[in-house]
């Protein structure tokens, strides 16, 4: 029987801070409190070697509910299509024109907080409508 109760999942990316704030705005994640004994996250980052200061930074779900995110800072830029992506479910339990009246809604707020619209799919006999966006720093996921 497993025992995992909880998941996380791991972003590479150039700038930790900036892209977990990104994913705050978009989800409405909060960046947890600093380690015990330090007042900010800035206080944290001054007391490590210069080379590791922001090599990396979280968002949680406030509610609890949500996986955590956890964003590190890698020396490589994106090259290839992320084998693993975020679906953020903002038309659940629409259809038709209503969902995608509220999804086009969605996209228009990532896009004015830096997200990239790559392409509107539109709903076929298979599949719902979603939209594939990026991240600030490239990193597809999908609006549905």
């Amino acid at each position: 029987m497993a025992s995992v109760k909880q998941v996380q999942v791991t972003f590479d990316c150039a700038d930790p801070e900036r892209v977990a704030r990104f994913w705050c705005e978009v989800l409405g994640y909060v960046v947890p409190p600093p380690p015990e004994g330090f007042a900010t996250w800035d206080d944290y980052n001054r007391s490590l070697p210069s080379e590791d200061q922001g090599s990396w930074c979280a968002c949680v779900d406030p509610s609890g509910v949500g996986p955590r995110l956890f964003f590190q800072r890698v020396p490589e830029g994106k090259v290839a299509k992320n084998r693993v992506h975020l679906d953020v479910r903002a038309g659940t339990g629409l259809v038709g024109e209503e969902r995608l009246a509220t999804l086009q809604a969605e996209c228009a707020r990532l896009v004015a907080l830096g997200a990239v619209c790559v392409r509107v799919m539109l709903a076929d006999e298979e599949n719902e409508s979603c939209i594939v966006m990026q991240d600030i720093e490239g990193n597809e996921f999908c609006l549905d």
